[in-house]
């Protein structure tokens, strides 16, 4: 399913230290149990599933009770207290409730309120996200494709309003996934072999043109990616928390590659150039809308000779208003100078075609706005950065494509040699994490690489080598679902983040892992000792097991590693 991290996501030019938060998606699974993995019991207090049809039932001291962050922090003895059951869903940048309090503030017409709004340090819940009710360990791996526990996303909506669709349906303990979508609900592996086809003329699948990164827009349940995947094509879908309840959620669910996120006022958390292909399939983005600003973000994304693939009702009715924004979008893409290359089947496609002169052109035509380079600094990282209506020149040469995958992991890109990141390094860096996570090279695994906001823009190098991540600031909570991870490994992000800004001390930053790990998942921290051996105390308060080896690093020296397993545990 992927790649295994073997790059930094980032690199402290101070120290020469590795900072690097992956966050590891493994869908192999690492239990020996029944064909969907070993279900929780209804016993109260901590469960751990043992290697044996037996489970144990411990007590713990945790109290549940609503708590919210306060400054000095304080760990009661009894250990991290837990926020009630009606929390096991709770998503701090992306609360319903607190949006509706800033919405007077916020551009409803742009869909800002679709975005991140992270509230006030003090509105924080400071406790511990319990699973909901009846929690099992996730389906593995390739089965999470088709079936998922039902308890586990306990929400009907997308069934009843999408499964003509064949999106999701009800099954009984079991949600199933025919790999339907709105524009393929006979199955998402006929579309992709048609839009290969039209990207080739009828001579191959969307590889022969080099696809092996796409970006879905307004994911759905991200069948789509899921049906990528055999032809080793990397995908980072997205979709907004919105009316389509949980969907991002039913993706993660799945163990496929996703986050919430939206195109609304601010660039997406992604560097510029790194998807050969960028996929909406009834997306529900007005993209004709304020001048086609969305599609110039797009353009911003897609690599040179990229795609887009636009399947909605504007490339093939004529009733209502969707002729007047199908021209409208026909002028946005001309003045982008993207040539449509195929048309048929209620699908569109575009390719963002290598043209200086006709961009020149169109700038002096009025038509479009150029970017001035020095502002749209491709070593800055997309975070929290307003939208830009204009479009980049681009390369003056047609560009070399990068090889297919898995070939493309082991490039040494432009970006690392920017950064200082000299090739002998890089192959040393390499070699190392081979070493580190041979393991995985056979396991069907997905890697989010988050790379902070506040470092240098080592991102563009991963996307580059075929590989998929975000930026972030950890001193704000991930735009995910609870449960999302298996695995997160942390390299010196603590000591990067210090303890003196507000929102990321040591506590809030575990906090957060917390609530993005699944229950028996691991979190492996590599940091300095003082660090290590404060998190290896506080840890049993946020119910998490830790051992600590000693490994050897990249300079050949004994280091401490801290690997924790979050308790399987549970409200009754």
């Amino acid at each position: 399913m992927g790649g295994f991290p073997l790059s930094p996501s980032a690199l402290d030019s101070k120290s020469g230290k590795l900072i690097l938060l992956v966050l590891l998606v493994m869908t192999a699974s690492f239990y020996t149990g029944a064909f969907f993995g070993r279900n929780s019991s209804n016993s109260p207090s901590i469960q751990s599933p043992s290697s044996s049809e037996t489970i144990d039932t411990l007590t713990f001291s945790n109290k549940v009770t609503l708590t919210h962050r306060k400054s000095p922090i304080i760990i009661p003895e009894s250990g991290m207290n837990i926020c009630p059951i009606e929390y096991n869903e709770y998503i701090p940048c992306h609360d319903p409730s607190y949006i509706k309090e800033i919405t007077p503030s916020l551009d409803l017409s742009k869909r800002e309120d679709l975005e991140r709004h992270c509230p006030p340090l003090e509105r924080r819940l400071f406790c511990l996200i319990p699973p909901p009710q009846d929690y099992k360990i996730p389906v593995t791996w390739p089965t999470s494709r088709d079936y998922v526990w039902r308890s586990n996303v306990n929400h009907t909506r997308l069934s009843q309003v999408k499964g003509g669709q064949n999106w999701v349906h009800e099954k009984d303990q079991l949600w199933w996934f025919p790999g339907g979508g709105t524009h393929f609900k006979h199955g998402a592996s006929e579309y992709i072999q048609r839009l290969g086809n039209m990207t080739t003329n009828e001579t191959g699948d969307l590889r022969a043109n080099g696809v092996y990164q796409v970006l879905d827009v307004g994911c759905g349940v991200a069948s789509f990616s899921a049906y990528l995947l055999p032809l080793n094509i990397q995908t980072m879908s997205f979709a907004p928390k919105d009316g389509h309840e949980n969907q991002i959620q039913f993706a993660l669910e799945r163990g496929i590659g996703a986050m919430i996120s939206a195109l609304a006022t601010k660039q997406l958390p992604y560097p510029r150039h790194s998807f050969e292909m960028v996929h909406c399939s009834r997306c529900r983005v007005d993209w004709h809308e304020n001048d086609g600003i969305l599609l110039k973000e797009i353009n911003r994304l897609l690599r040179p000779n990229g795609y887009f693939v636009y399947s909605a009702p504007p490339a093939y009715r004529k009733d209502k208003d969707y002729p007047i924004i199908w021209d409208k979008l026909v002028k946005i893409t001309s003045g982008m100078c993207w040539k449509l290359i195929a048309k048929k089947v209620q699908t569109a496609i575009w390719m963002k075609e290598v043209d200086q002169s006709c961009l020149q052109h169109n700038a002096e035509e009025k038509i479009i706005n150029i970017c001035d380079d020095s502002v749209d600094d491709n070593t800055k990282p997309s975070w929290k950065t307003p939208l830009r209506n204009c479009v980049s020149l681009g390369p003056t040469s047609d560009p070399q494509k990068l090889p297919p995958i898995p070939q493309r992991y082991s490039v040494y890109s432009e970006s690392l040699d920017k950064l200082g990141f000299t090739q002998e390094k890089f192959l040393s860096d390499t070699l190392y994490w081979h070493d580190q996570v041979l393991a995985f090279s056979t396991w069907p695994v997905w890697v989010m690489n988050v790379v902070p906001s506040t470092m240098n823009n080592t991102l563009s190098a991963i996307y580059e080598r075929g590989l998929i991540g975000a930026f972030h600031d950890w001193c704000e909570p991930f735009s995910s679902y609870p449960r999302t991870y298996d695995l997160l490994h942390s390299s010196y992000l603590f000591s990067h983040y210090g303890n003196h800004q507000n929102g990321c001390l040591l506590e809030d930053v575990m906090l957060e892992m917390d609530r993005l790990i699944r229950p028996q998942g691991f979190i492996i921290i590599r940091d300095d000792e003082s660090i290590i051996s404060r998190i290896r105390d506080i840890a049993p308060k946020f119910l998490w097991e830790v051992n600590l080896h000693k490994l050897e690093n990249q300079q050949k020296q004994s280091e401490s590693v801290l690997i924790c397993q979050k308790k399987f545990w549970t409200i009754v």
